[in-house]
């Protein structure tokens, strides 16, 4: 017998122990995550403390109320204004409050699940598409930041993925991948200082509320019921059937909403569900309550014992070698059986959908493959049955 594979049958009981998948896949998800939380943190104008333990609380509740592994994500559009403007902590705030309040409304009067009987199955598939074709392109612009640690985190990935080390591939990527920033960087931790910190209260005004209304509310609105809420639903429907009821949209619109109200004021960011997410962490191994639960504690014990200093731990994380984790799970998402065995209007719909949700966002995809599905019903007549019942 090899020393190769001595190596890995030492390993293959730890890689198949039930806790190892959720623990693998509660961190698979950094490729979104960790970009927009260097980024805005690097502005120096949130407080670093809040918005982890805002995380980790959310993915908390998130494994008492769900039992899943329902990812936790910050809000892109929020991000991109924050970043791009520099806005103050106070107007984050205010933002997180508003959207807490709005898509809490939505949720208690049943906007939300009458939009996901409403649309079409071929559309909701092609979201999947969209989003799996988005998740990919975001790893290849997470490698070409270091293209050769990119490659060599690939080149591992792959490797990994053909052994029994499987389940655990993404902490063993991610873990490695920190062990070489370590090794190569000059004192990266040399000033990091254990110490309790706690979250600071944050008020807002009726005018930091207006502004979030005029510039963040809509773009941010539109993107979080489709593809955080609609998106998400859809597919924990499709990886646990027998929890669909459950993990409902009425339910992520209700969760996302309260805890935005709930933690908005000390410091969180503004949070959201994510499709994408839910996709990278099952496809890496998390399965149950313990993914969200491992994922939680992290962001906890970042935010209280190492606070400000929490930016220089997470920029140890190389972002190329996370990008080939968003890479994989982002294929295996845009892969589907119905780009195969779908009639011509379902197909169109499907590519129509995907394409424009990758291109433009989630929100534009779904209103344009809806609007095409119902006026291809009259140019493929012969179809319009087959559609009716998918």
């Amino acid at each position: 017998m090899s020393y190769t594979r001595i190596v890995f049958q030492s390993f293959k009981p730890l890689a198949k122990h039930r806790y190892t998948g959720d623990l693998s896949g509660a961190f698979a998800d950094l490729g979104t995550f960790l970009p927009i939380v260097i980024g805005v943190l690097a502005l120096q104008k949130v407080d670093p403390t809040g918005l982890l333990i805002g995380f980790g609380l959310f993915a908390l509740v998130v494994a008492a109320v769900y039992r899943r592994p329902i990812p936790i994500q910050p809000m892109k559009v929020v991000a991109a204004i924050v970043i791009t403007q520099s806005l103050d902590a106070q107007t984050i705030a205010a933002t997180g409050f508003l959207l807490g309040i709005t898509v809490t409304l939505l949720s208690l009067f049943g906007v939300l699940d009458l939009l996901a009987r409403k649309i079409p199955t071929p559309v909701m598939t092609g979201i999947q598409l969209g989003v799996g074709l988005m998740l990919a392109w975001a790893g290849i612009e997470l490698i070409e930041i270091d293209p050769w640690t990119g490659i060599l985190a690939s080149g591992l990935l792959f490797l990994l993925l053909v052994t029994p080390l499987r389940p655990a591939a993404a902490v063993i990527l991610i873990v490695g991948a920190c062990l070489w920033s370590l090794s190569t960087a000059q004192n990266p931790v040399a000033d990091i200082s254990l110490a309790l910190h706690t979250p600071q209260w944050t008020s807002f005004s009726w005018q930091q509320l207006g502004l979030s209304a005029q510039t963040i509310l809509l773009p941010q609105l539109s993107l979080t019921l489709t593809n955080a809420i609609l998106a998400t639903a859809a597919i924990a429907g499709h990886y646990f059937p027998e929890d669909k009821q459950r993990i409902s949209p009425t339910r992520l619109g209700f969760t996302t909403g309260a805890m935005n109200m709930l933690l908005a004021p000390f410091g969180a960011f503004p949070m959201c569900h994510g499709a994408g997410g839910l996709v990278v962490q099952y496809r890496f191994g998390a399965r149950t309550w313990l993914a969200p639960v491992f994922f939680g504690i992290a962001m906890i014990t970042l935010g209280l014992l190492f606070g400000p200093q929490a930016l220089q731990i997470l920029l140890l994380i190389p972002l190329a070698a996370v990008g080939a984790l968003l890479i994989y799970a982002g294929l295996d998402l845009a892969w589907h059986k119905s780009l195969i065995s779908s009639p011509p209007l379902d197909l169109s719909v499907i590519l129509l959908t995907g394409i424009c949700s990758a291109t433009i966002n989630v929100a534009a995809g779904l209103l344009i493959g809806w609007i095409w599905f119902l006026i291809g019903r009259y140019i493929f007549p012969n179809d319009k049955e087959h559609s009716e019942m998918t």
